[in-house]
């Protein structure tokens, strides 16, 4: 059950990375427009505070793969759970805040991996 826990982490973390890019390099670019929903105007004079969000998306994703490459399995699992919890906390506020859809795509994920980490 582990490695199903810690194949869930890993995409939580690759999902994150793609956040990452989507904020940092694709916010302006027709990728990034439609997937945020924003128009040329909206994304110019946000583009600044997008790419800081994707960089704290990329330290999630550096902590969540720092859990899972941990020699020491017990104080692996308590920084993958640290990062799951961030991430579910990021994702809670941001379906209040900005979009409901945010729960499913950031939190839910998390939240399963979570799970399944303590089952494990």
């Amino acid at each position: 059950m582990i490695w199903i826990a810690n194949l869930l982490v890993a995409l939580v973390a690759v999902l994150h990375v793609y956040f990452l890019v989507l904020e940092m390099f694709l916010w302006q670019k027709p990728l990034g427009l439609k997937t945020f929903r924003n128009s040329p105007e909206k994304a110019a004079e946000t583009a600044v505070l997008a790419a800081n969000q994707g960089l704290y998306n990329g330290f999630l994703a550096a902590g969540l793969v720092w859990g899972l490459w941990h020699s020491a399995p017990a104080f692996g699992f308590q920084i993958k759970a640290f990062f799951l919890l961030c991430v579910i906390v990021a994702g809670v506020y941001g379906a209040a805040t900005v979009s409901r859809r945010i729960l499913y795509v950031q939190a839910a994920p998390a939240a399963i991996a979570l799970i399944l980490l303590w089952l494990a």
